[in-house]
């Protein structure tokens, strides 16, 4: 599949069936977080058949089962929105070869997770990954008109990348992000919101795909 229709199947999912992500998967996998951390500077692992940081009180609140393979999100201060971007791009890598996750900011053991981290590094997040029980199901939206501005009539191109925004995962589904129009150049702009920072990077490379690059210029 391509990404657009990665992102219009992919969903949340938190029960996987326990069995074993097969080796092919894997090393397309391991390739996609090498290139995310030489494109980033991020410290982005694999974790696999691991299952101590999904086997705790907190991760049965968060509603997990049978989670053993997960990508472990770790960077210095200040790089949130990188993390989101592109730990997108990895969670829609996985759904291209036939795997489910589900972003993941508190419910598991941070202490149990057996990675290396560099100074002024720290886990900020983790991707849960696996064979899901079932596809999981879509999340509600708000209206595009709350999600976006823009300058006269709206592109095609700017309607095109809001409908991928709008299927951005997002923490709680809080959806606290602005998409900006002005003459082509796009602002997009976290809001006050839980987790927002990573959310604004997830939202940017969703708008990417369905805008097309070459419509638009990012502005600061």
């Amino acid at each position: 599949m391509d990404l657009l229709e990665a992102i219009r199947t992919r969903h949340s999912v938190r029960n996987f069936t326990g069995k074993r992500i097969d080796s092919e998967t894997v090393a397309y996998m391991s390739k996609a977080i090498e290139e995310c951390n030489q494109e980033s500077g991020l410290n982005i692992q694999l974790c696999l058949n691991e299952p101590k940081a999904f086997n705790s009180m907190i991760a049965r609140y968060g509603k997990f089962e049978n989670c053993k393979n997960y990508i472990v999100l770790a960077g210095r201060k200040g790089q949130d929105e990188k993390i989101g971007y592109q730990g997108e791009k990895l969670v829609l890598k996985a759904q291209q070869l036939g795997l489910n996750s589900c972003w993941v900011g508190l419910t598991y053991n941070k202490s149990k997770i057996p990675v290396t981290l560099n100074e002024g590094e720290k886990i900020r997040l983790v991707i849960a990954l696996g064979y899901g029980k079932t596809q999981g199901t879509p999340h509600k939206s708000k209206d595009i008109s709350m999600l976006c501005v823009t300058d006269g009539q709206m592109p095609d191109w700017f309607k095109r990348g809001m409908e991928a925004s709008m299927l951005a995962p997002t923490a709680v589904n809080q959806q606290k992000f602005l998409i900006v129009n002005k003459n082509g150049t796009v602002f997009a702009k976290p809001l006050k919101g839980f987790y927002s920072k990573v959310d604004i990077g997830i939202v940017k490379y969703h708008f990417e795909i369905g805008a097309g690059t070459e419509n638009f210029k990012w502005g600061d």
